[in-house]
Order: C-alpha cells, then structure tokens, then sequence
C-alpha cells in the first residue's frame, strides 16, 4: 500500500467501526474483556480506555474509546462489541520490530544511524508503525546531509519475523559528498579573506586539495571553523564580532557547495585598566602577575580566558578548588577602550578526606601511593593531583590513568581523590632482531618484570648479539628502596666487542663485570645518581693491530681489571621520555677509575636539550654534549678503549659511526679525550597521519667532533651537517633514518649519507 494513503486508511476504518458501533444500545458495563492480546499488557489498554466498570456505555463513549485505541499506535484492527452486560474489545496489535538492519553505510556508522532513529521513537522492542516511516527515512537523509553527501538514497524493506515481528532494512547508496567550490565572506573590512579562509579546515587549495578531504562539505566542520571565526576576530580585539548569517546553496546535481558568510567585525578595542574584584586577599600582586593581558595591548579573549584559568588555578593550589574567576570586559565605544574586571570568588576551602585506588588488580596500592603529591588530610592542590597523575603515568604499568575528584556526601569542604588506572602486561618475553648500519644484523632477547610481583620493582635478563656486540646481562632495580624514593639497583654482565666491526681500530674487548647503582631524588624533577662498579676486561689483538693498539697492549697487559665509582645529576622537565615537545633535560655526569685497579682515569660530561613548542604543532628541538676525559696517576691519557666517539645516527649524521676524529696508524678511528656534539631540529607536523603521536619526522643541522689527547678544541676541525630525519615507533618496532648531506666534508672523512636502523619484535 501506498504510506501517503495510510492515515486515509486508517480514518476510514474507526469510521466504520464508530459506525458499527452506534448501533450498540446503550448499558451499564458490569466486566470488560479483551482480547486478541499477544505482547501488550490488559493494564496498557485499560490506561488508555476511557469506559470503566460501571460505567454507562453509549454511542459517544464507545466512539470515543475507539479513537483512544486507535490513536496509541498500537493496534492495526479492533472491535468493540457487547456479551450481555460485558464490553468485549477484540484487538489485532501491530507488529513489534525485531530487528533494524543498514547496508552500505561506510560514512556513517550504524550505531550513529540507529542513535539518530532513536529521536523519532524508532527503535528494536518498540510498535512498527508505518504511519512515521516517511519521518524515519528522513531523519537517516539527514544525518548524510550533515556529512554533505546530499545525493544519498534510501531504500527501506519490511521482512516478516516469527511471534509477530518485522525486520526493517535500510540499503543506503551514499552517493558522492559534495564538495566546498567557494566560501564568500562579506563584511571583513580590517583582514583579507584569503589569511581568514586559511583558518579554515573546510576549504584548502593546492597540493592538499587532492590529498585530502579538506573540500568535502561537513555541517558539523563549518559550524567549527565559524568558531574559529570568531575566535580569530575575538582574540584581535573585535568584542561586538557577530556573524550575521551563513547561506549554503548547493548546485542542481548535488556535487558543488557555494557558502556565504556575513559578519559584522564591530570596533577593535584596546585594553586600558585591568582590576581584581572579590577574593583578592594580599596576594594581589601574584595574582595580577598571572594575567597575560597587559594594558595598551589588543583585546584577546583567548588570553584573557588563559589569564582566569591560571588565577584559578593558583587558587585551587591553595585549596580553593571551586574557584570561580569570571573576567567581565567593560566597553568605552567612544574611545575604543575595554576595562577588564576580573571577579574572584574563591569558594570554601576544600579538604581530601581519602586517596582511593581501583584497577590495580597486581600492583599494589603503596606503588601507586608513594607517586602522590597530593596528600590526604591536607587542602586539595590541583598541581599536586595533576602531578600525582603524571606520575602514575610515567610508571608505566597502565594503559590509562584516570582521576576525580568525588565530593564527600553531607560536607561542602571535603572531596576523595579516585584513581582509576587500567592495568597493562608489566612482564614480557621478547625476541627480536633488526639491522643498523653500524652494527649490522641484530639479534635480541630478554625476559624483563617491570611490576615484579606488584611491587613497583624491576627485572630484567638479556641477550643481544650483533657484528659489533654481544651481551649478557642481569639487572635489578627498586625505585622505592627507602621510603623517600632512593632508588637501588644491581647490575651484571658480559660483553664482547669487535671493535673493528664498528668502525674502529682493530682489537676486541672481553668484559665481565658487575655494578651497584643508588638514585636519590633532589626534588620533584632533579636526583643524583651514585654508582660503583667492577670490571674484568680482556684486551685481544687483532689480526691487524696499529702501532697504538700494540703499544697500549704493551703498556697495560692483554688483560685488566678496572673499579669505576661514578656520579650524576639530572633534571628531567620534558613532558614525555619518548617524543617529547616540551621542557628540557640537563644532565652531569663524572665517573673515576679508582686506584686499586690497574687502569686510573676519568671522565666528566655534560648534556643538555630544550624543547620549544612553536604555533601549529612544530617543535624546536636543540641539544649539546660536551665530554672530556684524561688519565692520572700512571697513565698519561685516557684508554683508549674509553675514548669518546662522534659520528653516525646518534651524534653528527651524513658521517660513518664513530669515524670523526683522530685516526691510527692505520688509518682507523681512534676515539678522542674531548667530545662536542650540538644539534638542532626542526619538528615538523604530518597533516595527513593519524597516528603522528608515533611518528616524528624533522629537519636537522648537526655539529660536532672528537679530540686526541694531545689536540685543543679547534673550531675549524668541526664536521657540520644537515638534512632530515624519520623516526617511528611502529608496532614491529622503531624505524629511524636520516637522510644528510655533510657539510664541509674533508677528504678523508667517510660520509654516509643515507643511514637507519630498525628492529622488530615477536
């Protein structure tokens, strides 16, 4: 049947039936029964019929309890008819809906379709009723519209089910989204259109345009970028910016969108006074040093919105967690002026009651406790809970932390503190392998506990073997090993090194050795690290030894023992250890070859790197290393199996690893005693991935070298080089590479100028 002619249908049978029921004499209802009842309950239809027992039913009320039945939606047929002195209502229920099933949706996805349903009543379990079919197809058309696929088509299907059921189907042809030809902005008289436009993320030209689905029309993207809009304009001083109306036409085959803008830019204003009001209290001149506004500047929403979280934030370091700064601007239209009023009403000071955990299933809640800044009985400080959470985080045994603060029933100055953390695998099993140009093939094992039975502790044994390596070793560590966080820590190994392999001279190294490591945090981002170790090492020859190797081989015997004390301050501010964008990481370092052991030297360096974030999610990476060592006591110099190395991935890039500096007889590196390394890097976003959190592609300028013992700093011996970089965090492994020309080469200097490494895990 034709849906237009449904309710015409429908009209015409409660005529009939009205009809056949004015010829019902009138009389007192003593029972009324129903019948024909399959899902809907006898309570649903007495709720909905207006006779009762002992009721008088005539022609008018039974006429008017037919249109009451029928106008629930829930019955297709009914009858009213009278058994002696009982109303009889026999009724045909209309069928439920089973199931609701889409195809060819791959814009949009079914659970948004059947949420979009839900706003017209039509869902699973409810009465079908064809009646608002027409409504349900059109709530579907327009959930595409708003995706700007104006050219999609619907077909529906109505399948009987079993227990007097349907399923309803949905077969969708989505059609071509239209694209965005033209955006018009009328009335900006004080910017260009094209420098607003560019704002925009609806409309791109050039290379983009193809690469991307910038120009595709989205209700949802214009509605953002008119917000967009108006910030532009709202942080450049333009407070009375309206947008007066947005007129969207699309062309007769649905393919092309034409969208106008109008606006009213109103007058720019200028800030002249900035005052505190309310809760100021004598830390006036603290606060106002947190307002980034400044007055003379150009009004910006955008910083006096910053200026009132930051004053709201100083105050909920003091307790004050519901703190409420409300900033009112106050016009001068005849001068262009704006006064901003700052409102402070500070609210209760608020106390944590308790600090509670849930999730951790393994760890136990003293790992999780002894990382709180935040501390119970104390005010509440949202610093220290941010803080607290970051440092839950960076333990690294969750896949997700999360924080609230719940306040404590029946007080107004208490809250808890919920963490909810989702706990990931601490252990793991690993087998790898991989290649690196200055190691060749790699190959990798270990079995490492980061939670050792949930107690924060670490444990770790591998294996790697490479061209240049092979290691084994057992390490421990307890990051808690006192209740003020002095970390302590046990280390063995052994280790065999193909010098020749790597690039060097030609010798190899057979170490065996142990270590005792303690840290000791200084405050929150700074601590000191002390360490002891002791190693055995065999100095072998190589099948082609220099004048140097022999002659140290000489000097200090084919094998060695060494007893290394060393010491190291850092202060690690960066956001992240991997891929960070923000803050910086300085670090000291200075270990000694005691006396007692048949080699005594030492060496001292220095590190630094400072991440700048830069407008549109580039970052600005530089970073240095200075190091230098010397002998003392018998030895003259530095041994040169400790000697410092330059060149390669991780230092100056375009350049061989570890080729930079003096060479031996031979023609081999040797190493140095003074090492200086600088690099800068330019971060630069990738538009069309959309994991770039694993992925980090810059361009670099790199400097550095390495100095013999018996060689000053000398600028002009500086190797330079620049180019780009690549390094991502793949699921099978990291993958870096660097792709450099070096600067100023000298002929002897061996360039690489494509160099990566890689490694995969199973």
């Amino acid at each position: 049947m034709n849906r237009p002619l449904f309710p015409l249908f429908c009209g015409l049978v409660s005529w009939l039936a009205v009809q056949i029921a004015i010829a019902i004499e009138p009389f007192v209802v003593e029972d009324i029964r129903i019948e024909g009842l399959q899902r809907i309950s006898a309570d649903t239809v007495f709720s909905y019929l207006p006779i009762e027992v002992g009721d008088e039913a005539d022609d008018d009320r039974i006429a008017d309890a037919i249109k009451a039945l029928f106008r629930t939606g829930f019955f297709s047929d009914l009858d009213i008819s009278r058994s002696g002195e009982a109303l009889v209502i026999s009724l045909v229920e209309r069928p439920s809906i089973g199931r609701i099933e889409f195809s060819g949706n791959r814009t949009i996805e079914t659970e948004n379709l059947i949420a979009a349903l839900e706003n017209v009543g039509f869902v699973e379990g409810r009465v079908f009723d064809p009646s608002i079919f027409d409504r349900v197809e059109q709530e579907i058309r327009r959930a595409y519209f708003a995706q700007g696929l104006y050219s999609a088509r619907i077909e529906s299907t109505v399948t009987p089910l079993e227990r007097n059921r349907v399923e309803v189907g949905f077969d969708i042809s989505e059609g071509i989204a239209a694209r965005i030809r033209q955006i018009n902005i009328v009335g900006n008289a004080s910017f260009d259109e094209d420098d607003l436009l560019d704002e925009f993320s609806s409309i791109s030209g050039g290379f983009f345009s193809i690469i991307r689905s910038a120009n595709l029309y989205s209700k949802s993207k214009l509605a953002a970028d008119l917000e967009v809009l108006r910030s532009y304009y709202l942080d450049r001083g333009f407070v009375n910016f309206n947008i007066d109306s947005t007129q969207v036409s699309i062309t007769p085959d649905k393919k092309d969108i034409y969208i106008t803008i109008n606006l009213s830019e109103g007058l720019r204003y200028i800030v002249r006074d900035i005052n505190l009001q309310g809760d100021v209290g004598d830390i006036e001149e603290e606060l106002r040093a947190l307002i980034i506004v400044e007055s003379g500047d150009i009004f910006s929403r955008k910083e006096v919105t910053e200026s009132s979280r930051l004053i709201g934030e100083r105050f909920g370091n003091d307790g004050y967690l519901f703190a409420n700064v409300n900033a009112v601007p106050i016009l001068d239209d005849e001068t262009g002026a704006v006064d901003l009023d700052f409102y402070i009403d500070s609210g209760k000071r608020v106390y944590v009651r308790r600090i509670n955990f849930s999730g951790n299933a393994k760890t136990r809640d003293e790992v999780l406790r002894r990382e709180m800044r935040q501390l119970e009985g104390s005010w509440v400080s949202t610093s220290a809970i941010r803080r607290s959470k970051e440092r839950v985080e960076r333990l690294d045994f969750f896949d997700s932390v999360e924080v609230e603060t719940v306040p404590v029933p029946e007080t107004d100055d208490q809250v808890d503190i919920d963490f909810t953390v989702s706990e990931k695998s601490s252990g793991n099993i690993l087998l790898g392998a991989g290649f690196s140009q200055s190691e060749g093939a790699v190959l990798s094992s270990s079995i490492t506990e980061r939670n050792f039975l949930g107690t924060g502790s670490r444990v770790k044994f591998s294996f790697d073997n490479s061209e240049v390596n092979r290691d084994i070793s057992l390490s421990w560590l307890n990051p808690y090993w006192t209740i003020d966080g002095i970390s302590r820590g046990f280390d063995a190994y052994n280790r065999r090194t193909d010098a020749s392999a790597a690039n060097l001279t030609d010798y190899n190294l057979d170490d065996i050795g142990a270590a005792l490591n303690f840290g000791i945090p200084v405050s929150e981002f700074t601590d000191i690290r002390l360490g002891l170790e002791v190693k055995q090492t065999d100095f072998i020859l190589g099948t082609s030894p220099s004048e140097e190797i022999i002659r140290f081989n000489q000097q200090n015997g084919p094998d060695f023992i060494t007893l290394l004390a060393s010491t190291s301050w850092s202060r690690d501010g960066r956001n992240s250890w991997i891929l960070p964008t923000t803050g910086s990481l300085s670090r000291l370092r200075a270990e000694i070859a005691l006396p007692g052991g048949d080699l005594t030297y030492y060496k001292i360096s220095a590190q630094h790197q400072h991440l700048f974030p830069i407008p549109g999610s580039f970052v600005l990476m530089i970073e240095g290393e200075v190091g230098y060592g010397e002998g003392y006591g018998d030895l003259t110099s530095l041994p040169l199996t400790d000697n410092f190395f330059v060149g390669g991935l991780r230092s100056v890039r375009g350049f061989t690893a570890n080729t930079l500096g003096p060479r031996d007889s031979k023609g081999d590196p040797l190493g140095g005693s003074l090492k200086t390394v600088g690099s800068a890097e330019l971060v630069i976003p990738i538009p069309f991935v959309e994991d770039a959190g694993a992925l980090r592609v810059a361009s670099f300028f790199d400097i550095g070298n390495v100095y013999g013992p018996d060689e000053d700093f000398d600028a002009d011996m500086l190797r330079y080089s620049t180019g780009l970089s690549a390094l991502w965090l793949s699921p099978i492994g990291p993958f870096t590479l660097s792709l450099a020309a070096p600067v100023g080469e000298k002929p002897d200097d061996d360039t690489q100028s494509f160099q990566f490494t890689f490694g995969t895990s199973f």
